[in-house]
């Protein structure tokens, strides 16, 4: 019998694949696991206006969803008008950051995120990139906005020459993670998947060994590294694999649902 009594699951890439197909098994092996008394959270860089949605797809209802790469805590719940109430913020002043990007990437797009709705936006961005509503504001107004998440995205630049940059201009008071494109993406100091988890796990009274986590982004490191037991999709990067117990296979495998059933008592 699994002792997992608690399973942290990325959507981008784990779950959902890239063009947001979740497949049937997937979602009848998470109603098998919340029917057999596990706690599923989904942990994702995803707003909590996006997230949500993907959670409740999958037949969740009750629980909690970890946000904007852990910044952001959201309890599911029937009783709420929107389905989940927001209980846990942590933002940070990305001025220094924006201006510090800013001056070795001018054209760049910038977004701020407007917690529970979508997104305050340099300019808009390619269609299908950000979810919810945006709204078009001056620089200025961005980096004078607190923010849970701070999305950056430059088309002619490589993942390398990010992480040249953040190097570069010193990123020290946020945490930061490069995606697969120029994607970058800042959330508050300190704070990760793993810690918004860690907070769970205590709301829960879920020993440590008792938990799982699935992943295959910059962004599920940590939590690979938090879990009892972490699982890296087989498409992951390197570093992300290495920093995982065990790896799966890739999402065109729908790599995700292996383990899903494994964690089944």
């Amino acid at each position: 019998m699994s002792r997992t009594r608690l399973v942290a699951l990325d959507v981008d890439g784990t779950l959902m694949s890239y063009d947001g197909v979740i497949s049937d098994g997937v979602r009848q092996a998470v109603r098998d696991l919340v029917a057999a008394g596990v706690h599923v959270v989904l942990a994702t860089g995803r707003g909590a206006h996006s997230a949500v949605p993907v959670a409740l797809d999958l037949g969740l209802t009750e629980g909690w969803v970890v946000c904007s790469n852990g910044a952001v805590t959201a309890r599911l719940g029937a009783d709420e008008a929107a389905g989940f109430e927001i209980t846990d913020v942590v933002t940070f002043d990305p001025g220094p950051a924006l201006r510090a990007i800013a001056l070795e990437l001018p054209d760049a797009l910038y977004a701020v995120e407007d917690l529970g709705v979508g997104f305050r936006v340099s300019s808009p961005f390619p269609a299908g990139e950000l979810s919810g509503e945006m709204e078009v504001v001056g620089f200025d107004e961005l980096a004078a906005t607190p923010a849970t998440r701070v999305v950056i995205r430059a088309p002619g630049a490589s993942p390398e020459e990010f992480h040249a940059i953040v190097e570069r201009v010193g990123l020290h008071e946020v945490e930061y993670a490069v995606g697969w494109t120029a994607w970058l993406d800042l959330t508050p100091g300190g704070v990760s998947k793993a810690s918004a988890l860690e907070a769970v796990r205590r709301r829960l009274g879920v020993e440590p060994f008792a938990t799982a986590a699935i992943g295959d982004g910059g962004n599920d490191l940590q939590m690979l590294q938090w879990a009892a037991r972490g699982v890296a999709m087989g498409h992951a990067r390197d570093d992300v694999r290495a920093a995982a117990d065990e790896v799966t296979g890739t999402i065109d495998d729908d790599g995700a649902l292996a383990t899903l059933r494994s964690l089944l008592p």
